[in-house]
């Protein structure tokens, strides 16, 4: 059995770099850790911390091919961060002018949750946890 502690990173391939650098920074405010350009394969790597310790690391590569997202196909679905209120966090991505999706309600937990997609379409979820005041 392998013992598993936590995820260590997401990694993104996204179309176009600046476009998907500036959403992942400045629309979710993830902070740099390394920048790199790797001219053999003419590709971007970019390493972004997440709150939690884990990171996302965002890839560009010329011609990679689109993600099928609609309808939904097999492999990972969706990406998906927690947050404290998630009124506050559709309201930041609003003004960032991203359209999240309704709020729904989780039918087993009842938290609440939102979609939205990033640049690519790829498929980010909000999911709202509230710590017992």
């Amino acid at each position: 059995m392998v013992h598993l502690r936590a995820i260590h990173h997401v990694a993104i391939i996204c179309s176009d770099y600046t476009t998907s650098k500036q959403f992942y920074c400045e629309t979710l405010g993830l902070k740099v850790l390394a920048e790199n350009y790797r001219a053999d394969r003419q590709s971007w790597k970019l390493d972004l911390a997440l709150p939690d310790g884990g990171q996302l690391e965002l890839f560009s590569f010329p011609d990679a091919p689109q993600r099928p997202s609609f309808p939904e196909a097999q492999g990972l679905r969706h990406l998906a961060f927690t947050v404290g209120d998630i009124d506050a966090a559709i309201r930041g991505l609003q003004q960032s002018g991203v359209a999240p999706e309704e709020v729904r309600v989780d039918e087993f937990t009842g938290a609440r949750f939102a979609f939205f997609a990033d640049p690519d379409g790829l498929p980010i979820e909000l999911y709202e946890v509230t710590r017992p005041t």
